[in-house]
């Protein structure tokens, strides 16, 4: 007896974006964060994407992993604020300083009902609109 089975029910669609990857919202995640020593050069929204330029120590810095992670809770205000943070995951060595470019998906971020949103970036000192 054969049996015929497809994995159809599986495949998940990855949503198109312009962006190297999206942004994370989850409580849990975002407290619990611990995050390799960066400097954030830039930061700018650009449409649905969050782009950083990113300083820190390595060898070449094609190994960096970043996430962006954002607290679920939302404070009320005008507009709305959400915190969020940057993470690299550096296991590079070396002293020497590169710079990398890398930008997020912000759409999972919206909040229902509004059309604009105020990032709080953890160790950044200005405030980041994004109006969707």
């Amino acid at each position: 007896m054969f049996l015929n089975t497809t994995c159809d029910d599986d495949v998940v669609e990855v949503p198109k974006t312009e962006c190297d990857q999206f942004a994370i919202a989850d409580n849990s995640l975002y407290q619990g964060a611990q995050s390799d020593f960066y400097q954030i050069v830039s930061a700018e929204v650009v449409e649905d994407c969050l782009n950083f330029e990113v300083s820190a120590s390595g060898c070449s810095g094609d190994t960096w992993d970043f996430l962006l992670l954002a607290s679920e809770d939302v404070m009320e205000s005008f507009p709305v604020q959400r915190n969020i943070t940057l993470i690299l995951v550096n296991q590079e060595a070396c002293l020497a300083i590169f710079t990398k470019e890398v930008s997020f998906d912000l759409s999972d971020l919206q909040v229902e009902g509004e059309d604009e949103i105020t990032f709080n970036l953890e160790d950044y000192e200005d405030s980041i609109s994004y109006t969707y």
